[in-house]
């Protein structure tokens, strides 16, 4: 790893404040499992869940939410899980890509570049994706708690302080 990025992260805030959104027409708090290990990653990480919401894939349902936790400054990140998928009733890509001011592309292509080193070619079914929304973080994810393991531990868990640091810098 380069001295700058080592540099960087050593600057970087060590605990966050993150809402964690799960997009799923049939979950509820107990069968949320992929919900509930976001709130425990980012837990066991040092970062403080501000807000945990389970709402159905309709994106008149998802942009506001989306909105009211950019109007909070203590937000500092959204992390989202499902709807990411190619069922017609997968609108969570297109619902958050029309939000972000600044798309980052790296997010979803690292994401699919190891998942398809776990699951081989039905990793292009996924459209995970992430960006800035003004100084909001938001990263989307699949809604599988493998696919979520996967990015909270290769990606999300040692990248996001990074990503918060970079977003917020003045």
């Amino acid at each position: 790893m380069s001295q700058v990025v080592e540099q960087h992260r050593f600057q970087s805030p060590q605990s966050l404040q993150v809402a964690v959104l799960t997009i799923s027409d049939t979950r509820d708090r107990v069968s949320d499992t992929s919900g509930a290990l976001i709130v425990e990653l980012l837990e066991a990480a040092g970062h403080v869940v501000a807000d945990r919401e389970i709402v159905p894939d309709e994106p008149d349902r998802i942009r506001p939410l989306i909105a009211s936790y950019h109007d909070r400054p203590e937000i500092q990140a959204v992390l989202i899980t499902g709807g990411t998928g190619i069922s017609p009733r997968d609108q969570t890509f297109e619902t958050v890509s029309q939000l972000l001011t600044k798309p980052l592309p790296g997010f979803g292509e690292l994401f699919r570049m190891l998942s398809y080193a776990e699951i081989g070619s039905a990793a292009i079914m996924s459209r995970a994706v992430g960006g800035l929304m003004g100084e909001l973080v938001i990263l989307v994810m699949p809604g599988s708690r493998a696919a979520v393991q996967l990015a909270m531990n290769r990606i999300i868990i040692p990248e996001l302080p990074h990503l918060v640091q970079q977003a917020r810098k003045h």
